[in-house]
């Protein structure tokens, strides 16, 4: 067997044990308490299991976001130029969830003899027990050639405002990305691919008129808009896997006025950046149908698309260690975006989806499946000691 799939069964009580501790750790991303809260459980289970050391990155909207690091160069403070030119691998997770404060008071934590449930069980947090039991194995066994950092952010349910530039920084230093985001379907996928994300918000200015009196004088925001929505929605391209979507529409004041404002959230996902590319520009240069009107749009990409070839080698590695460890290793394209998409983008080798196994991200029926957690422990383990030879 395994060294490190035995050490993740041997210790799987204790994860579940952990697990059930940061998941009642109730974390939402807009209350920086929590979030900071249970940052600090995982912090310390951590320092416990690894001895590594701890990089704060303080923050004043969303939780502290954290670095947590261990190898041959690792410290705190200011790099020189000597520690910038040793490699590293990164990991990449988040703790916080969707899940409002107040939710584990009638959902708490849950297991049965198949699975675990509860608020943000499965989007991350078992992914995040699994990441630290898998470096706690790899450290215990060998000596590391280079660092590894765990990087854990704050606010990935909104779009990583506040920890894009460092994640970005730390993938840049990096060899390869592993992601701790769930696994694909019941086979559980790994995430060799996914959709960029872009969103915009339309305005259009027409002129107001009474729709009795002066209707000739009036020139209506809401027909530019319709015009407007069905070249939008006329820009997805299934051949491409490309989509738009218009989501909300509003505009007018009253029946019998001529509405001279109108407004329209929309998004793209597309495969490839050649393909955002493409899309972005025939948004921003929409031209109105309607003499008289004007139109504003306003927005860009929040995630880059993450391209299979930069998952394919690390996927490759993965499936062969998954056939040691007993089980077969699928991949899967997604439409959901992550902080993968990011490091992808720079052309860092990013692997996704390495966290649960189970089903209902930001669903109430949430959970992961427990015989599924050492396995995917010990492949991480496996994964990184591949890298850090």
């Amino acid at each position: 067997m395994s060294k490190f799939l035995e050490y993740a069964r041997e210790h799987q009580e204790q994860m579940l044990a952990d697990l059930e501790l940061l998941v009642n750790m109730e974390s939402p991303t807009k209350d920086k308490a929590l979030v900071d809260q249970a940052m600090e459980f995982v912090i310390r289970r951590f320092q416990e299991l690894t001895g590594g050391v701890v990089e704060r990155i303080s923050q004043a909207r969303f939780g502290d976001q954290v670095k947590l690091h261990l190898g041959i160069g690792t410290v705190t403070g200011t790099e020189t130029e000597s520690e910038t030119a040793i490699r590293q691998i990164l990991v990449l997770g988040h703790v916080d969830t969707v899940w409002p404060a107040g939710e584990t008071a009638h959902r708490p934590f849950s297991k049965d003899a198949q699975r675990a449930y509860g608020p943000g069980v499965f989007d991350m947090k078992c992914g995040l027990i699994q990441a630290i039991y898998a470096i706690s194995a790899l450290v215990k066994q060998h000596k590391l050639a280079k660092n590894i950092v765990f990087f854990i952010n704050s606010d990935e349910e909104m779009g990583s405002r506040s920890s894009r530039e460092w994640i970005e920084k730390e993938a840049l230093k990096s060899d390869a990305v592993f992601v701790l985001e769930p696994a694909l379907g019941a086979s559980g996928a790994l995430k060799t691919e996914r959709k960029g994300v872009a969103r915009f918000t339309l305005d259009v200015q027409g002129v107001s008129s009474h729709s009795g009196i002066d209707h000739r004088k009036g020139i209506n925001a809401l027909e530019e808009l319709a015009y407007q929505i069905i070249y939008l929605q006329g820009l997805t391209d299934y051949s491409k896997d490309s989509t738009v979507n218009v989501g909300i529409a509003s505009g007018g004041s009253a029946v019998n006025v001529v509405c001279d404002h109108a407004k329209a959230e929309f998004e793209l996902r597309v495969q490839t950046i050649s393909e955002m590319e493409r899309l972005v520009h025939a948004v921003r240069n929409m031209q109105p149908k309607l003499k008289g009107t004007t139109l504003q749009v306003q927005g860009g990409v929040l995630r880059p698309p993450m391209e299979r070839k930069y998952s394919e080698e690390l996927y490759t590695s993965a499936k062969g260690l998954a056939q040691q460890l007993g089980f077969s290793l699928k991949e899967a394209s997604t439409g959901g975006a992550s902080d993968g998409n990011f490091t992808a983008a720079l052309g860092v080798p990013t692997l996704d989806g390495l966290g649960a196994v189970g089903d209902g991200a930001h669903a109430l029926h949430e959970y992961v499946e427990i015989e599924q957690i050492a396995k995917r422990c010990a492949l991480l383990a496996h994964l990184m000691w591949e890298q850090c030879k």
